[in-house]
């Protein structure tokens, strides 16, 4: 059962994300409207608003007409800005978005969290989370403005549905891309070095899982706030994901198993909140897989 919206405003439209949620929404035969900093031009969006996302008077200006709201817009590294800019940036732009829409009447909202408000994938040394397979429970590590950033965003969400009686999903993305993109050389560099990747904990999402995720996002019913962890449910490495919790995170309480390449994240959420399932897993070649084609 889904409601599909009459408008959607996608903020950080120009994006690699915010262009797939686009096109997923014309194939609907969704208007959208594009918020971005830039006006790149091609679009799949009727209204385009060239601004940035913690404007109020833009943010006001491009929620006209519009009942759902995908909020993508961020600094999306603590390397890409000062720590004020990346962390007064991004909690800024979320707290606007997000307000400007309930007071406007928007009652469903999804905003791009991320795998890394665990603390994991920034910090200066190695982390370990406090159990696996991770789930939305897990204490948080943050020690950099990104992860810190997001820890704050979703604070923000959970108010802003006390606030305004709205349903929002805060998504925590991994690493996203696709064949031939990103993923290509993280499983080139975790089967080198299988510990490059013990950060994220392996984990990858096609950016067209990743656009049908906002979608259920704002078409599921459901109430109040949530996070949710959405990935592929296999990892990026060669490795059995065991082997490396073992070698990687020993000392990480193990709560279920873990067979083959499974991800080391509790899907459960995504899929009992959303009927979220990844449908573009990447192929990965395992050593005996790779032996046999040497031979």
């Amino acid at each position: 059962m889904t409601d599909q919206p009459r408008r959607v405003l996608v903020t950080g439209a120009a994006g690699r994300l915010g262009r797939a949620v686009l096109d997923l929404l014309a194939a609907r035969g969704v208007p959208a409207t594009a918020l971005d900093l830039r006006d790149p031009g091609g679009l799949p969006a009727d209204r385009v608003v060239t601004a940035d996302a913690g404007d109020t008077a833009a943010v006001r200006e491009a929620l006209d007409g519009v009942d759902a709201v995908v909020h993508l817009a961020a600094i999306p590294a603590p390397s890409l800005g000062t720590p004020e800019e990346v962390f007064c940036g991004n909690t800024r732009a979320t707290f606007v978005v997000l307000e400007e829409a309930g007071a406007s009447g928007v009652r469903r909202a999804v905003i791009a969290s991320s795998f890394s408000v665990l603390g994991l994938p920034w910090a200066s040394t190695l982390r370990h989370p406090a159990y696996v397979p991770v789930d939305e429970s897990l204490p948080l590590q943050n020690e950099d403005p990104y992860g810190l950033s997001k820890q704050v965003d979703e604070a923000t969400a959970e108010m802003m549905a006390r606030r305004y009686g709205m349903s929002v999903a805060a998504l925590r993305f991994p690493l996203l891309g696709g064949p031939g993109d990103k993923f290509d050389k993280a499983v080139a560099r975790y089967a080198e070095d299988p510990g490059s990747g013990a950060k994220e904990l392996w984990t990858y999402l096609d950016t067209r899982d990743a656009a049908s995720a906002c979608w259920l996002g704002v078409t599921r019913p459901f109430d109040g706030y949530h996070a949710v962890f959405v990935t592929a449910p296999t990892t990026l490495a060669s490795h059995p994901t065991e082997e490396l919790v073992e070698r990687f995170h020993p000392g990480s309480e193990r709560r279920a198993p873990m067979p083959g390449r499974s991800a080391p994240v509790d899907l459960g959420v995504a899929e009992r909140l959303l009927g979220f399932s990844a449908r573009h897993p990447y192929p990965v070649a395992v050593p005996d897989e790779r032996e046999a084609e040497a031979s």
